[in-house]
């Protein structure tokens, strides 16, 4: 068997992914990305290949993607995050679509026409409350872990508004909402109307509303007020942390097609 593989390497998170040739996946793995990229990256292909049923000699062609693709040695090639979260969305969906991903620095909202061609795409300013980092933040400061948060949002009754744009700024307006008795549910889905409404004003939505990125992947409620804020239901792609990874492993399987013919 022969087999393709992807890494995206993110500012907080590494994913692998490694499919075969009829665009399955057969592995995936995640870790925290570090502060050594290159040996964060090893060492992911080498516990996948430990644990998995192939050997890293069967792997054709490796692309690497995200903040961190530049450091991963062993790869063959790299793509830009935004080629390969559209690949792995369009594989899955095939429509006219507008893909948003909600990464741990930055957002992006890319569209693809119906061919899954990138029409056009936007990224959010570094400095805004739109991503992972500051949901990360608030949970932070509410003294809740991450995990928490989503089921806590769902509970909330009355519309909070952060309207801070800096992540620094909306964690000591938190702090002052806590102080002034705001009930933490409600607190919770303020931060994410918050990234939700920074995103809605980078872009428009056009075609079907895919979301991918570790923060929708485990906080499918956003993904949820992010629909009804742009008026179209959000779906989420089939293991939205991947997604990059997974399209880079398709690029990868494309190119070494191209190679052999």
């Amino acid at each position: 068997m022969q087999y393709y593989c992807g890494i995206d390497i993110g500012a907080s998170t590494a994913k692998l992914v490694v499919i075969d040739t009829a665009s399955r996946v057969v592995a995936k793995i995640i870790g925290r990305s570090g502060i050594d990229y290159a040996k964060t990256a090893e060492q992911l292909l080498a516990e996948m290949s430990a644990a998995g049923s192939f050997d890293r000699s069967q792997i054709v062609r490796s692309l690497s993607t995200g903040y961190g693709r530049d450091n991963v040695p062993w790869a063959d090639g790299k793509m830009t995050e935004i080629a390969c979260h559209g690949r792995g969305a369009y594989h899955h969906f095939q429509k006219r679509m507008t893909v948003i991903d909600i990464g741990a620095q930055d957002s992006k909202v890319i569209h693809l026409d119906e061919t899954g061609k990138r029409a056009s795409f936007k990224m959010n300013r570094k400095c805004a409350a739109g991503t992972g980092s500051f949901i990360e933040e608030i949970a932070h400061r509410l003294a809740l872990d991450i995990s928490e948060l989503d089921a806590l949002a769902e509970t909330s009754t009355k519309d909070v508004s952060l309207g801070s744009f800096c992540t620094v700024f909306a964690a000591t307006e938190v702090l002052e909402k806590i102080r002034a008795g705001v009930d933490v549910a409600d607190i919770v889905r303020g931060a994410f109307n918050s990234v939700v409404k920074r995103i809605m004003e980078m872009d428009r939505v056009d075609g079907i509303l895919v979301t991918t990125g570790g923060v929708v992947a485990h906080n499918p409620f956003l993904a949820r007020l992010l629909g009804q804020s742009f008026g179209a239901e959000a779906h989420i792609a089939p293991d939205a942390q991947y997604t990059g990874a997974f399209g880079a492993a398709l690029f990868a399987a494309e190119q070494a097609r191209k190679s052999d013919s």
